[in-house]
């Protein structure tokens, strides 16, 4: 994970690049993480500005996440950019999502936790197979087919009905 330091005293002002191919054993260092697989490339731009860094992030591949249809795995696409603003100051702050103060005796920075966070904000709330050309998810044939048939015979419990007509008018004050 020392890639992921970046040891801004050295550098000069102005633009500075750096690649990074995220794989499998970058994931691995996250121990709570639900991401284990995965090939992102993270483009970064870092303008060295006399009183702040500003970081470009682009970020182009997939993660290997489990559909929350049908359980079985597949790859998530992952493509988007993202901004980030370090100012220097007296002390750890964050401003906001794009802007962290750091004190001025730090003199490097770690990108990894925020590759990874800006991975997981890419990334849909509710993983599902992509639809193919006719219109229909990837997803398993044999789990599909098990969903449906369980929804065609699924009948209500009767004891809902009951909790039915708890609501409507029966709630108004007379």
């Amino acid at each position: 994970m020392d890639d992921f330091i970046i040891p801004f005293v050295g550098l000069g002002i102005g633009n500075h690049s750096f690649v990074f191919d995220i794989n499998d054993a970058f994931f691995a260092n996250f121990e709570y993480s639900e991401l284990k697989k995965g090939q992102v490339k993270v483009e970064v731009n870092l303008e060295r500005q006399e009183r702040m860094l500003v970081f470009l992030f682009d970020l182009k591949g997939s993660v290997h996440v489990t559909c929350d249809r049908c359980l079985d795995e597949f790859d998530q696409s992952v493509d988007g950019h993202e901004k980030l603003i370090i100012k220097f100051g007296h002390e750890h702050l964050e401003e906001s999502d794009e802007i962290l103060v750091i004190p001025e005796t730090d003199y490097q920075v770690d990108l990894a936790p925020l590759i990874y966070e800006y991975i997981c904000v890419l990334l849909p709330i509710r993983f599902v197979h992509p639809v193919n050309e006719k219109g229909e998810y990837e997803c398993d044939p044999d789990v599909t087919r098990f969903i449906s048939e369980i929804q065609e015979h699924n009948h209500t419990d009767p004891r809902w009905n009951a909790l039915k007509g708890l609501t409507g008018d029966n709630n108004k004050e007379e």
